[in-house]
């Protein structure tokens, strides 16, 4: 059965479980930051008369573990040098099968979850650039996998089938990571993402890799985990699904952020 056919059940499935679970959940751990950034190189601007190549970003992040899986959200708000905005976020409950007592691990793979995810994004738009239009609510089901990686603090792979507001769905395959390291005495950590969404009638397929490489320097005040400072690095082909070059848009981007990032 196909991943597409299969949507509506593991929708279903996905609520019906965290529904069952929520009346005996609990919270393990959770955990709160607050990021800002600034980039000079970001591509596709929102509007033909702007230049929006250097933006500010602000983004809140929410992760936690419980006794039915894991979630993880976030809300990023974009500010333009030339005055454009865009408020873009993600809520992504996993429902974990091994936590709910199954047997599910085999090979590299700790255990199976039923994953969900949404998107809500709103958006500078004044001249109909972008596909998905000015506001949008996509949803996304699918399978996630954790997985035992030696050194890596978290690595995760999600098959997602997106069904989108705006635009043809499409699939997507999504990878997570945090590899905490040393040199010397000093703490660090790098950690990302890669989305690979596939081609629908409507968008070019795209691939986004972006990585942050953080320096732990609440450590040397002795909080460690606290407050981190570094760069995000963006790699994003025919980012929104806009091939690169149609209607000369550069839509390639590679993109270095600085950050400073607080965690509470």
């Amino acid at each position: 059965m196909k991943l597409t056919q299969s949507l509506p059940a593991l929708s279903l499935s996905l609520l019906t479980g965290l529904f069952a679970a929520g009346t005996q959940a609990k919270t393990l751990w959770s955990d709160n930051s607050l990021t800002a950034l600034h980039g000079k190189n970001y591509e596709v601007n929102y509007g033909l008369s702007t230049d929006d190549s250097t933006r500010n970003v602000l983004t809140f992040e929410h992760v936690s573990g419980h006794t039915w899986g894991d979630l993880f959200m976030f809300g990023d708000y974009l500010k333009s040098t030339d005055g454009s905005a865009e408020l873009y976020g993600e809520i992504s409950p996993r429902l974990s099968l091994g936590k709910l007592g199954n047997d599910v691990a085999f090979g590299p793979v700790k255990d199976v979850l039923l994953a969900g995810q949404l998107e809500l994004g709103n958006t500078d738009d004044p001249d109909n650039l972008l596909v998905t239009g000015e506001r949008f609510v996509n949803k996304l089901a699918g399978v996630g996998f954790d997985l035992d990686a030696p050194g890596f603090a978290y690595l995760q792979a999600n098959l997602y089938h997106r069904n989108n507001e705006k635009r043809a769905d499409n699939e997507q395959l999504t990878l997570v990571w945090g590899l905490p390291f040393t040199i010397g005495s000093e703490s660090f950590l790098y950690d990302g993402f890669i989305d690979w969404a596939s081609a629908s009638r409507d968008v070019h397929a795209s691939l986004n890799f972006t990585s942050q490489l953080k320096w732990d320097i609440g450590a040397r005040s002795g909080n460690p985990k606290k407050l981190y400072a570094g760069v995000e690095y963006v790699h994003w082909n025919d980012k929104f699904g806009i091939k690169d070059g149609t209607f000369g848009i550069d839509s390639n981007e590679r993109n270095i952020n600085l950050l400073l990032k607080y965690h509470f």
